[in-house]
Parts: C-alpha cells; structure tokens; sequence
C-alpha cells in the first residue's frame, strides 16, 4: 500500500472554527490528507473544507441521514458494535495508521461535554503503534504531542515546535519522571533537568523564538502549546 504524508481523524468534539486553527497553527494541514471521521466527526469536515476518505463508528452520534449520504458519495463505512473494547476514536485512529501516513493530526479530541473521552484521547498519544510518528492532537486552542525519551536505534527524544513568540508551551511528565529535559528558545531554559511526575514545573513557559526545541532522555512528556491570544 502506498502511504499518504498526512492522515486526519476527526473526533467528534469541539473543534472551533478553521480560520481559528489555520491562525494557531499555520501548515496543521498538508495538501490532500486522507481523512477518517469517528462517528459524529463526520459533521467537521464541511466546516474544515476537508472530504472524507472513510467513516468508523457504532453510529451513536451521527444521524441516519447524513450517514446515508456518506455511503452514497462513495465513503467506506465501516459500522462497528456500540458494545467495544476501543473508542470510535481509537478505531478511526487505526484506520488512518493503515494508510501509512507520515503524520496524523486529531482533531475534535480535546474540547467537548466528556471529559472521560478527552482523556482517553490524549491517552492515545502512548500507544506503541505510534512510536516515531509525528502525531498531533489539534484544535483552535491548543496543539498536543507526546515525546518519548532518546532511542539509540531511532534518535528520537527529540521535537522541534514552530509558532509564534509569545505561544504557551507546558511540559507534563507522563506516567514516570521525565529525565534529562533540556529547552531552547523559552524563556525559562531547561538544561537537563528533572521533571517530576504530578509537579507543576512545566506549566505555561513561554516562547521566545519561532522555533523551539525540547530534548528529553527517558521518560515521556505531553507537549502542550497553547495560543498567547488565548
């Protein structure tokens, strides 16, 4: 199978305007992604100018109609018990890992009435399938990605983050300390250092430069950046 630069999964939360999302993060979207709407996300793609490649749900938050005409445009859809071991996003998630993308952004994951179902998002982050993927959890708001620790094999522990000086950046361990972080281009460095799991140290750092970098050796952190207009 070929593989696509970039796939999309839309979730079915809140995803704020485009014109929002293109401010925070110019480029979030490259040219012909492959999308993958998890039930009721199906309801983002018009709003985003995206086209839908394939639909994954139980269909308990998309109405008949509108799934109707999914299938009748040609949509995959692939129709899954309501009673599951996985969310209708982490199916979605799976589908569009199928297409061998090179990156993933997930969008309608953050916001929204569940804040269950946020977390079990962010959660998704962690999953090995994952690993070496740039993944991004997207919205008008906030951008969200996992780094794990260095690899010798792979040379990861590493990120580069391109915004705007002023942006928030938080660095939030994740299931154990993270070692070893060292920052640049924020304005409270990090040279090293330890970053313990349930501490607030990481909380709102703020960019000093267009380009950002954080470097970690073992463990892993959230990587949440947040708009200074915000």
């Amino acid at each position: 199978m070929d593989s696509t630069a970039q796939a999309i999964v839309l979730a079915d939360g809140a995803v704020g305007p485009r014109e929002a999302i293109d401010a925070a993060w110019p480029g979030w979207c490259h040219t012909d992604p492959y999308v993958v709407a998890a039930d009721g996300g199906a309801r983002h793609a018009d709003p985003l100018g995206l086209s839908i490649d394939r639909w994954v749900g139980d269909g308990d938050s998309v109405s008949p109609d509108a799934l109707a005409a999914l299938g009748a445009a040609g949509v995959p859809i692939d129709r899954v018990p309501f009673d599951k071991d996985e969310s209708d996003t982490e199916l979605a998630l799976r589908a569009a890992l199928a297409q061998g993308p090179q990156a993933i952004a997930i969008l309608g994951a953050l916001g929204g009435p569940r804040l269950d179902h946020a977390l079990a998002n962010l959660a998704l982050l962690s999953l090995p399938e994952l690993g070496g993927l740039d993944v991004r959890l997207v919205a008008a708001d906030a951008r969200v990605r996992l780094l794990e620790g260095q690899s010798p094999d792979s040379g990861s522990g590493r990120v580069q983050l391109e915004g705007r000086v002023g942006d928030l950046v938080t660095l939030l361990p994740l299931g154990t300390d993270a070692v070893g972080v060292t920052t640049g281009g924020l304005a409270y460095p990090l040279r090293g250092e330890t970053l313990l799991t349930g501490r607030s140290r990481g909380l709102s750092n703020r960019r000093t430069e267009t380009i950002a970098e954080v470097r970690l050796e073992t463990g892993r952190l959230l990587v949440v950046e947040t708009p200074a207009t915000l």
